[in-house]
């Protein structure tokens, strides 16, 4: 059994086709093929289910995915240890965040935390939405990940093998562009609407961090909202510019939309009693890092 294997089995069960796997991997598509029936082989079950239009995991493949990731992440965990007692560690930070942090909270707050750490370490980011971040963690692709919490929606980065640390608070705001509540012709009454008239509604794609603790809130929420669903996307930045262009309602962040509220460019869609409270954290693994990284870790969790 190669590594290889592993990784090639995990962009399929990511992308759920064969051909944007072998892409995202830069090896042929009959090749990738070959490797996957060899994995199989190997393990001695069938890891997925084939169809013309999707590829999907089988039950065995959704309990092997669990061992190939942890796998992964033990390798990673253990090359980087490795590295580090042969002092050949170079000082590498490695982050994954979503993109509205990236763009937003991460520069800044990563300037604050170097402030506090006596050396300059090389700083490696990747930017994706939630789901994309949440599997280079538990691969062991990435040292942390910046992302956006709340208690009630689930993640995949269980207390027993990941730890996180607050490093800020966000709010989800319901709103709307100024000029379209300020329209009495347009179609776009505040929440909660009506079953008549619902809110028109651009809403986070399911691997959106924000779209699931939107949904997760709002399940549980006493209070009832009708919306309308217009447009939908994983990144919170063009949501921001639907809004404001005037095509319906949008729960954001406001560390995205700070100015927009203030020039008035964007206004709430509701009450206060809309909002979601919501934090900013910093995930790891458990398994100890590199001295660079557990250093990095110190001084977070000491702000």
């Amino acid at each position: 059994m190669e590594i290889d294997w592993l990784k090639d089995f995990l962009e399929v069960a990511d992308s759920g086709s064969f051909s944007r796997a072998a892409e995202s991997r830069h090896i042929t598509q009959p090749a990738l093929s070959r490797r996957i029936r060899a994995l199989e082989e190997w393990v001695g079950v069938q890891l997925f289910f084939r169809t013309t239009h999707r590829v999907t995991l089988s039950p065995a493949g959704e309990a092997f995915r669990l061992t190939a990731e942890e796998v992964l992440r033990r390798l990673e965990a253990g090359r980087s240890e490795a590295k580090d007692r042969a002092n050949t560690d170079i000082e590498e930070l490695q982050f994954a965040s979503t993109n509205a942090l990236a763009l937003t909270f991460f520069p800044e707050w990563l300037q604050r935390i170097e402030e506090a750490l006596p050396f300059v370490a090389n700083i490696q980011l990747v930017a994706n939405h939630w789901d994309a971040c949440e599997r280079f963690m538990l691969q062991g692709r990435t040292q942390f990940l910046l992302g956006h919490y709340h208690p009630a929606a689930e993640t995949l980065l269980t207390p027993g093998h990941f730890v996180s640390h607050p490093v800020g608070r966000d709010v989800l705001i319901p709103v709307v562009a100024k000029q379209a509540r300020a329209d009495a012709s347009s179609a776009f009454p505040g929440l909660p609407g009506s079953e008549e008239e619902p809110v028109p509604y651009l809403s986070y794609r399911p691997e959106s961090g924000m779209g699931r603790i939107i949904s997760a809130v709002r399940s549980t929420s006493a209070d009832k909202a009708w919306l309308k669903p217009t447009f939908n996307s994983h990144l919170a930045k063009l949501l921001v510019t639907m809004a404001l262009d005037g095509r319906g309602m949008a729960w954001l962040p406001e560390s995205l939309i700070g100015a927009s509220l203030s020039n008035g460019q964007l206004v709430r869609a509701g009450a206060e009693k809309w909002d979601i409270p919501i934090e900013i954290r910093l995930f790891r693994a458990r398994a100890r890092l590199s001295t660079t990284a557990e250093r990095f870790w110190s001084a977070v969790t000491k702000t």
